[in-house]
């Protein structure tokens, strides 16, 4: 009932969640508004999980004072607090009343969350709307607390408090790494649950990219920026194994990504972070520069980059995440290095291989080795995105 009420909530202040967010983070009203949805539907989602008994968590054995030759007390299992970080680039889904909390208050734990300062105002809104919903069936305050920050200080602090047993966070892998040093440094030391930075890369098998390579070439210049680049899933990497199915890749997707205009970025943090990256990638010796957009103030255009895989392997700098629209395509002497830089990434959200059915005994190499460095692995699609779903994955291997 708590997050079916949460969910009536914030659909009540629906609108001005939409208004002041978009005037935060400059996404337009259609995404806030598909998102706030996403967000109503992971609630219910929980919520009809909680209704199914389709859980773990709560636990409950009756007293049985008659029991012989000795009674049984009541038994119950009680969950602590779990702190939640909310996310800069998804100001609904990943953030106040996010999957986090939502699956935190399904297991019956308390949440505090620790606000994100890219949007204060839209998480305000959403937290006053859960407190509603608390006050409205009587659950006590400590359910559900709000903490808005600027700095790093609070964060820490509240990762470090002796209540908090489990610590959720989205965002950048150096600030889980150091909330995850925090958590592991603990006297008692609490589990992290982190959803962190990703370069998804999509690995296009040599019949796929020979049949279809123009089409996948066009697919993934949109999933590259849509939402500005901003999405933790968006694949920053395509290797391809060379030859005039690779030039035809390349071409392709540099014809569709310099037609892309401008798009405002979430924070002028993440626009600074954004063209510090984009220069990192550009200094590298052996990168040739396809596209070169605009980064101007918190506005950004698509840039495409070329490395070779025996570069690309030499050089870890390629292998991470710039946050935004920015591509690097790795051509492959051929298909068989693809597991030697499979095996030299780093753990990732995502992993995507194309392939026809000819490309079967190449892609039964590759996918032991993925499947062990992802989250998930997709097939033939774009991993830009997260389904609302019990069997879907969304953090790292």
């Amino acid at each position: 009932m708590f997050l079916e009420r949460i969910t009536d909530e914030i659909e009540k202040h629906g609108a001005e969640i939409t208004e002041i967010g978009c005037s935060e983070t400059g996404l337009p009203a259609g995404r806030l508004e598909g998102e706030r949805g996403r967000t109503t539907g992971q609630l219910r989602l929980f919520a009809q999980h909680i209704r199914d008994g389709a859980y773990l968590a709560y636990r409950h054995d009756a007293a049985l004072p008659d029991r012989q030759p000795l009674p049984r007390p009541d038994l119950k299992m009680v969950q602590r607090p779990v702190a939640v970080f909310g996310a800069s680039n998804f100001p609904l889904a990943f953030s106040t009343a996010g999957g986090d909390t939502a699956a935190a208050l399904a297991a019956g734990c308390p949440v505090v969350v620790k606000g994100h300062p890219a949007h204060p105002g839209s998480g305000e809104i959403v937290a006053e709307a859960i407190d509603a919903a608390r006050q409205g069936l009587g659950l006590r305050p400590g359910v559900f607390s709000f903490v808005q920050d600027g700095g790093v200080a609070v964060g820490g602090a509240l990762v470090q408090n002796a209540f908090i047993k489990a610590v959720g966070f989205t965002g950048s892998l150096r600030g889980g790494r150091a909330l995850f040093d925090l958590c592991a440094a603990r006297d008692e030391p609490i589990p992290f649950f982190g959803e962190l930075g990703s370069v998804n890369p999509m690995f296009l098998m040599p019949e796929a990219l020979k049949s279809r390579g123009t089409e996948i070439a066009r697919g993934w210049a949109a999933s590259l920026t849509m939402g500005a680049g901003q999405f933790r899933t968006y694949p920053g990497i395509a290797l391809v194994s060379d030859g005039p199915d690779a030039e035809a890749f390349i071409h392709e997707a540099t014809a569709a990504l310099q037609d892309t205009t401008p798009q405002t970025m979430l924070t002028d943090g993440i626009a600074q972070a954004f063209c510090e990256g984009r220069d990192r990638v550009a200094s590298v010796s052996e990168v040739t520069t396809l596209v070169s957009g605009t980064a101007e103030n918190r506005d950004a255009s698509a840039f495409l980059y070329r490395d070779s895989a025996i570069a690309f392997e030499a050089d870890p700098v390629l292998a991470h995440e710039v946050f935004g629209p920015l591509g690097v395509v790795v051509v492959a002497e051929d298909v068989g290095a693809f597991a030697s830089i499979a095996r030299a990434l780093e753990g990732q959200l995502t992993a995507t291989v194309h392939m026809d059915i000819e490309d079967t005994e190449h892609a039964a190499k590759l996918v032991p080795i993925l499947e062990r460095k992802a989250g998930r692995v997709l097939f033939n699609g774009f991993p830009t995105g997260v389904e609302v779903a019990d069997s879907m994955v969304h953090g790292g291997p």
